[in-house]
């Protein structure tokens, strides 16, 4: 399948990034996929519908400090599979023990921040995740998620409200969220 992938990319450096990014992280997307999907069938789908965003969006990604990757495939996974739980028309509570890559410095705050977007009502958190970390526009979430594209608009800016009066009750005042 690999080869497949790197047919896609031009240049023969971001054959060795993809190459290198999917040694790397083959086996944890299929994990977070199996986890979410409980289905070795639709996790291997999952993770190749993973590897095709992951390239798909690769101006993107390619762009990314390496020490950054792990966090961006493990949550491009998990959308994936969570968009494929949501076109069969079932949901799925995002899993508990989920435990996302973060930076060792500042570790304490990316866990409160990390259990701050998890509280998140599963709307508001999905397209919080959708546009910051994935950088998608509101009209592409729209699209994926099947909702107009003022409703993300509305739900992107009152899930931003709501993780900005969450900050600032515990003292911290940042204009970025």
């Amino acid at each position: 399948m690999l080869a497949i992938y790197l047919a896609m990319l031009e240049t023969e450096q971001d054959q060795r990034r993809f190459t290198r990014l999917f040694e790397a992280h083959e086996k944890k997307i299929y994990a977070v996929a199996l986890r979410v999907l409980g289905s070795p069938d639709k996790a291997e789908d999952a993770a190749q519908q993973t590897w095709l965003k992951l390239i798909q969006n690769w101006d993107r990604v390619s762009a990314l400090p390496w020490r950054e990757t792990e966090g961006y495939v493990v949550t491009a996974a998990k959308n994936c599979a969570l968009d494929m739980l949501r076109s069969e028309r079932k949901t799925v509570a995002f899993p508990e023990d989920w435990d996302p890559p973060a930076q060792e410095e500042r570790q304490e705050e990316y866990g409160y921040l990390v259990s701050l977007i998890r509280s998140l009502p599963e709307n508001y958190r999905r397209i919080l995740e959708l546009k910051l970390v994935e950088e998608q526009t509101n009209q592409e979430i729209a699209r994926r998620l099947g909702l107009k594209e003022t409703t993300v608009g509305v739900r992107v800016m009152r899930g931003r409200a709501m993780l900005r009066e969450r900050l600032e009750k515990e003292g911290y005042t940042y204009d970025a969220v």
